[in-house]
């Protein structure tokens, strides 16, 4: 964007204050605030941040500064606070990229992706749940007219109608920027959400992704609710995914390279596409520490959990590594031709480091010619364990260091996260060991007279 361009429309909009935002490894938005007439400063040298006061950037207290520099594409004006701006920025030390940042790190990936001729379009959907919590620090769906109540809630009137104000100002705010709002839902669960823009860029979606992140937090502060992205905040609820939806585009014109007008398999896809499939279930597994990269996160992906568990009967969730039609059993489904959808990841990713990550497993596919094989027409939540390992179907990990295990002995997802693996695999082991040192109200309620 052209500088002076970009002062005329800060100035005709208002702003005197920029957010310059980048994320941690965990994908968590992390700012400083700056007069809007630091502009020049922040774009050309950046915001220093202690890179050692930040989850997983590889630096301790004596680390020289992370300096933050604004992307000026991503000027984005914050509906929630007028005169407000956020700006995506990347990290740099001592005037370099910085290897440990996420976004600086999908940007490598996605040259890399351009030079072979082609772009990644990627589309989320953004469950997530509105909370409340009480003085004793327990949570409850946010429901201030006592109606969200069904135990199939999902698109239902008056679960949707009680948070129609929530809704409404999200919507109209992401229409202002241009998003391309298309559809909002109450979701399965109750207090839950979900509110879609149309798909972009990889990078392009990974800064709307925060953003929407922050977005979702401040509107929904207004009307007395939290709104979280936790995978799975209530166990007998569905949890929250960020279901990917995504194809490869020719670089030059655009035009999508995973749609074909003859596909034996009746599913709309192109070779290439099914290469890049091969590889993303080749390297599942591993994928799955990126796309689910909480303990939390575990708890929505459990087998057998397909028609129990939930108040709803259903988790919505896959546990095995599959490809189907337009099919929400599968791990990844073909809504329509040219377009695939993968429902594993959850909304607590990190959007830089799963897009770079899916970047190399199916680019990996595509240069080995990988094939995933048959489709699966099946109801995959009926067939059962035995059944799937008859066909020889892989599960997907059942909790997170079964996931890091997976990710320290796959070269390949390994190499798209540069520096970053090591640094991710070193947090998240620590995560769950931490985890494992707490003792639960459900431990104490079993065990406290059992003996």
């Amino acid at each position: 964007m052209d500088r002076s361009a970009l002062k005329m429309e800060l100035q005709k909009d208002g702003v005197k204050y920029l957010l310059v935002q980048f994320v941690d490894l965990h994908g968590s938005a992390k700012v400083k605030m700056v007069p809007v007439d630091r502009l020049d400063a922040v774009a050309d040298g950046g915001a220093g941040f202690a890179g050692g006061a930040v989850w997983g950037m590889g630096q301790n207290a004596a680390a020289h500064d992370m300096m933050a520099r604004i992307d000026l594409a991503t000027y984005t004006l914050a509906p929630w606070k007028p005169g407000l701006a956020r700006f995506a920025a990347d990290l740099y030390v001592d005037g370099k990229p910085f290897a440990y940042c996420p976004r600086v790190n999908l940007k490598r990936v996605l040259d890399e992706l351009r030079a072979a001729g082609y772009l990644f379009n990627v589309g989320v959907e953004p469950e997530h749940f509105l909370l409340t919590r009480t003085t004793e620090g327990e949570i409850a769906p946010w429901d201030p007219a006592k109606v969200d109540t069904l135990a199939k809630p999902c698109y239902d009137f008056k679960g949707l109608s009680a948070a129609y104000d929530y809704l409404r100002d999200a919507n109209e705010a992401l229409g202002q920027l241009g998003w391309g709002v298309y559809q909002s839902d109450h979701e399965d669960a109750n207090g839950q959400y979900e509110i879609n823009f149309h798909y972009a860029d990889a990078l392009t979606t990974a800064d709307r992704f925060v953003f929407f992140k922050m977005l979702a937090h401040e509107t929904a502060r207004k009307y007395g609710a939290i709104a979280t992205f936790m995978a799975k905040p209530f166990a007998d609820r569905t949890g929250s995914g960020a279901h990917l939806h995504y194809h490869l585009a020719d670089a030059e014109s655009g035009r999508n390279l995973f749609a074909a007008e003859r596909d034996a398999r009746g599913l709309g896809l192109s070779a290439l596409a099914y290469h890049f499939l091969g590889g993303v279930l080749a390297h599942a597994r591993a994928l799955c520490a990126l796309a689910s990269p909480t303990v939390n996160c575990y708890k929505r992906l459990q087998m057998g959990a397909g028609l129990t568990g939930t108040r709803s009967g259903f988790t919505w969730t896959p546990a095995f590594i599959t490809y189907g039609d337009n099919n929400r059993t599968q791990m990844i489904r073909t809504p329509e031709p040219g377009h695939v959808e993968d429902r594993s990841v959850s909304s607590a990713f990190n959007p830089y480091l799963t897009f770079a990550a899916y970047l190399g497993a199916g680019l990996d596919g595509i240069r080995r010619q990988l094939d995933p094989g048959e489709p699966n027409r099946e109801n995959a939540y009926a067939l059962g364990f035995d059944e799937m390992v008859r066909r020889n179907v892989q599960l997907l990990p059942q909790d997170l260091t079964e996931a890091l295990d997976e990710l320290e002995s796959d070269a390949v997802v390994r190499a798209s996260l540069g520096p970053i693996a090591d640094e991710f695999l070193r947090l998240k082991r620590a995560e769950w060991n931490e985890y494992h040192r707490q003792v639960t109200v459900w431990e104490v309620q079993r065990y406290l007279t059992m003996f």
